[in-house]
Parts: C-alpha cells; sequence; structure tokens
C-alpha cells in the first residue's frame, strides 16, 4: 500500500470515526440525565458520564486534527475497551450487544497504525 493510499484510508475511517464520536457524545451530552441513570444503574459514578461524553465529543473533534490523531485515537480507544468490558461483564446482551464498542475499538486501532506509518499530510 503507497504511502497516498494509506493516507487517503486513513482520512475516511477519520472522518467517518470523528462523526460516529461526536454524535455519540453529543447524544450522550442531549439526553444527560438518563444516561447518568444508565451509569450509575451499573455501578459506575455518575460523574463518569459527564467525562465520557466529553472525551467522545473532544475525542471525535481530535481525529480530524492531524497534531492530535494519535493521542485521540488512544484515548477513545481507551473509552471502547472500557465499553467492551463493560459489555462482557454487565450490560445485558453481553459481548454481542457489544460489537459497535469493539469494531470501533478495532477501526480506532487501525488508525492509530496508518497514522505512525504515515503521518497525517498537513
Amino acid at each position: 500500500m503507497t504511502t497516498s493510499t494509506r493516507n487517503v484510508v486513513a482520512w475516511i475511517l477519520q472522518g467517518l470515526l470523528a462523526l460516529a464520536f461526536i454524535a455519540s457524545g453529543g447524544n450522550k451530552f442531549l439526553n444527560l440525565a438518563a444516561t447518568v441513570e444508565s451509569f450509575g444503574k451499573l455501578g459506575l459514578p455518575g460523574v463518569l458520564a459527564y467525562v465520557v461524553a466529553a472525551a467522545e465529543v473532544l475525542g471525535g473533534i481530535g481525529l480530524l486534527i492531524p497534531r492530535f490523531v494519535r493521542p485521540a485515537a488512544l484515548g477513545l480507544m481507551l473509552i471502547m475497551v472500557g465499553a467492551v468490558v463493560m459489555h462482557a461483564t454487565r450490560i445485558p446482551g453481553g459481548l454481542a450487544g457489544g460489537m459497535p464498542a469493539l469494531a470501533l475499538l478495532v477501526l480506532l486501532g487501525v488508525v492509530f497504525w496508518l497514522r505512525q506509518l504515515a503521518p497525517a499530510a498537513r
């Protein structure tokens, strides 16, 4: 795969992931009371709902800024690991319900790897 192709693939993935995370974090903010309640039902502190929502929005924005792509991807991967673990251990439906989180985790890993090989065009 040429450097140009890697760059195009990375930008496409970054754009799609940015949309997904900005929408997810924005939805958490729009339904903050329900989000805090659902975190509480899982045994998590309510303040974590604020942290996750903000991290998703900021991480999504970070995926669109060349200087912040790798740190944003890494931070969002940590959130997705937490989501996968919660689905596997506490959320009804098990890991099957956590497949979107697992898919996002893998795609973030691909972006992280692609940007290590070919830095974002400036």
